[in-house]
């Protein structure tokens, strides 16, 4: 019976020492969870921030490319009116050639008509080169008078014709880039 004592003296030695170390077996993760909380909501508010700050970033470059965008279509704005504006400067000159070609086409000296002839060619590359820039004559004879394009100087009573039709300009109008640079003066046949 003693080999029982024995086993029973182990048992109740070991219960004892189990009530000894503690209700249970010990957690090692508890001494760390107050540290483990606070390292995860920092990682949480940096995930916060990094987010922020990416979008920031996403906002600013949105920014960015607007403005280069907006540069740009400025910039070719600014190149296109200039241009606009030299030909508009230039057009007195071309209606000062036609009308010098006009008056000395009725003349039948021939040495004046060679002169003519290199007025025409003269006033023909200088309209060559502002249709290249983007000038554009305004067609009027025998057209519906339209008032965005034309500006009636004389009407004329007429039966032959529609009503409100051009005659004849006075002045070439013209467009630039189908932007209306200068409108026509213009002759206009109305019904009596």
């Amino acid at each position: 019976m003693e080999d029982g004592n024995t086993s029973s003296e182990v048992n109740g030695t070991a219960q004892e020492a189990k009530g000894a170390a503690g209700p249970g077996p010990i957690d090692p993760a508890a001494a760390f969870r107050p540290e483990i909380e606070r390292l995860m909501a920092e990682n949480q508010k940096l995930a916060s921030d990094k987010a922020e700050l990416q979008d920031l970033a996403l906002r600013r470059q949105a920014d960015y490319d607007n403005f280069r965008k907006r540069s740009d279509r400025e910039r070719a704005e600014y190149v296109e009116y200039a241009a606009m504006e030299t030909c508009k400067s230039l057009l007195p000159i071309l209606d000062d050639f036609e009308r010098a070609i006009k008056a000395a086409s009725s003349s039948e000296n021939a040495a004046l008509a060679e002169y003519v002839s290199g007025v025409r060619i003269i006033h023909q590359n200088l309209l060559e080169t502002l249709t290249k820039l983007g000038l554009q004559p305004i067609e009027c004879a025998n057209k519906p008078f339209d008032p965005n394009i034309h500006y009636a100087v004389q009407k004329v009573e007429r039966e032959d014709l529609d009503d409100q039709t051009v005659l004849e300009d006075f002045q070439r109008g013209y467009h630039f880039k189908n932007r209306l640079l200068r409108p026509a003066m213009v002759k206009v046949a109305v019904k009596p």
